[in-house]
């Protein structure tokens, strides 16, 4: 063990480039605004990370309740920066894509409140709006866009959520050749599978544009219709016809599909079968087979290969199983209280902690195996992820997945002969242990303690480290004094890798040590804290 004489001898210098360091200013700091708007640096630092919010709403009527779960959602994530190289300006076009989709007004049986959850709530929404106009951006420069679910306008609240925040919303059906090309912004697909070229609802995929996701926690065909699915509809109808079947060209221009793409989707089909994906073999041309899905997820990974956003969210306030309207219950589908909010900067790797909450097992589904192949993804297993309890005040705690409650929604994806019509996937599933390209999934051989990032920092850093085999670690922070000032983690882990955020904006600026224990080795760094 080191002694506490050798600690303080060895520790004593600090890290340097303090002038190199983005200024971060929030309302949670209690500082001024910087100049441009930003994420919480937690996020950016860690874009493979998936968050989790809890929250405590009573019931999905209580408005006021899921709005300011909204606002305080956004102001611990949205802030601003004084860095022109890590903001973007304020007159940026800040584009939101909520999941908004029919509600199924002809059905006998229909009910506004029935049918709550099959869109992004138009409450927590107003919330973030209202966030991200506290850091500085207009609600002129704030516009929601969508192609599908018109009369969410009125019955789901958009009409008033607009009036309320002053956001441009709009929802455009129309085809393409019935828009004016003003709302329209055409990307190139060039390793498309399905598309060459997309064309997106401006501002979405625009020049100086920023793009916030905000999907439903909601069962579908395609299993869990989370954020990868939502960026769809933010797509110039019929363009947006993901779901279509195998063969079908959505009655788009044939110069914008990729030559021989029927040949590519089968030949990749039958490698994908080989493979053994999950349920792959079901036969069908259209969503509910196997040939049907492969060409689904073609044309979804292509739009999200080409459509980044900036930040991809989960609004589970409350969850929805069934498949839109229709469910198991008594021939509808079924809202039911979740409270968690997910989101991070990767939409496969949300999409994957989303489905794990809602009670199916992620490798079960053949979006995210051909993600991880086409290189959208680091992970199918969705144990791999780092995974961060959010708080409200902006700091995140490490935690293992199974720390969270999860809540079944049941789904009609790819329904088996021994099924019924509404399932779950959780049936066990073997994850590789190596990539599609080959390179194995290396675990780590040797405790490594790495350095704390950003450094110098203010109020919060990351610490990453790794631990080569199971058993108990210990995690400390220290002043210059050697006085112990916190202790991070302290308990038994398994083999893998971890980051650890540490926020404690209440101590002074200066010095800080943290050390790593093992049952057979101790390691030390320094990390500076600059307020």
């Amino acid at each position: 063990m080191i002694t506490r004489r050798t600690f303080i001898k060895q520790m004593t210098l600090a890290g340097g480039a303090i002038a190199l360091a983005p200024i971060y200013r929030s309302r949670l700091m209690g500082q001024p605004l910087g100049q441009y708007f930003c994420l919480n640096p937690l996020i950016d630092s860690n874009p493979d990370a998936v968050f989790i919010m809890l929250t405590n709403v009573d019931n999905k009527l209580n408005a006021t309740a899921i709005k300011e779960a909204g606002l305080a959602f956004g102001r611990s994530v949205f802030t601003t920066t004084d860095d022109a190289l890590t903001g973007m300006p304020m007159d940026y076009s800040y584009a939101i894509k909520p999941n908004l989709t029919s509600r199924g007004k002809w059905m006998q049986g229909y009910t506004v409140e029935g049918t709550m959850g099959v869109i992004t709530d138009a409450n927590f929404v107003e919330g973030v709006i209202e966030s991200m106009k506290e850091v500085g951006i207009s609600a002129d420069n704030i516009f929601i866009r969508e192609v599908n679910g018109v009369e969410n306008l009125d019955e789901g609240g958009y009409t008033e959520m607009g009036y309320n925040t002053g956001a441009d919303v709009q929802v455009i059906s129309d085809p393409i050749g019935s828009i004016s090309p003003g709302q329209v912004t055409w990307k190139d697909a060039p390793q498309g599978v399905f598309f060459k070229k997309i064309p997106y609802l401006w501002p979405v995929n625009s020049p100086n544009s920023w793009l916030l996701n905000i999907s439903k926690f909601k069962a579908h065909s395609m299993g869990l219709t989370l954020c990868a699915k939502n960026l769809q509809g933010s797509i110039v109808a019929n363009y947006q016809q993901h779901c279509s079947s195998y063969k079908s060209n959505m009655s788009i221009a044939s110069e914008n599909i990729q030559p021989n793409v029927w040949t590519t989707i089968k030949t990749n089909y039958d490698r994908h079968v080989a493979a053994g994906i999950p349920r792959w073999t079901t036969a069908g041309w259209d969503f509910n087979g196997g040939l049907g899905m492969e060409t689904w997820a073609s044309r979804c990974l292509d739009n999200n290969s080409i459509n980044p956003a900036g930040l991809h969210v989960i609004e589970g306030i409350y969850g929805r199983d069934g498949n839109f309207v229709v469910g198991p219950h008594d021939g509808f589908a079924q809202d039911f209280m979740t409270n968690v909010i997910i989101f991070g900067k990767n939409a496969f790797h949300v999409d994957i902690i989303g489905h794990w909450l809602g009670g199916h097992e992620p490798g079960n589904l053949g979006l995210f195996h051909l993600a991880l192949e086409r290189g959208l993804s680091s992970h199918l297993n969705p144990m791999n992820i780092p995974v961060y309890e959010w708080q409200s005040n902006g700091s995140a705690t490490l935690k293992t997945l199974t720390d969270f409650d999860r809540t079944p929604l049941l789904t009609r994806y790819m329904k088996q002969a021994s099924e019924d019509e509404y399932h779950m996937l959780d049936q066990p599933y073997e994850y590789p242990t190596s990539l599609p390209n080959g390179d194995p999934v290396t675990a780590p051989n040797r405790i490594a303690l790495h350095q704390n990032y950003p450094n110098p920092f203010n109020p919060q850093t990351t610490i990453p480290f790794d631990v080569h085999t199971s058993g108990p670690i210990r995690l400390d922070v220290f002043d210059l004094r050697g006085k112990l000032v916190d202790v991070l983690a302290d308990g038994n882990y398994q083999q893998g890798s971890y980051r650890i955020v540490w926020n404690r904006r209440n101590l002074p600026s200066g010095t800080y040590f943290y050390r790593l224990r093992t049952d057979s080795n101790t390691l030390t760094k320094s990390m500076v804290l600059l307020k």
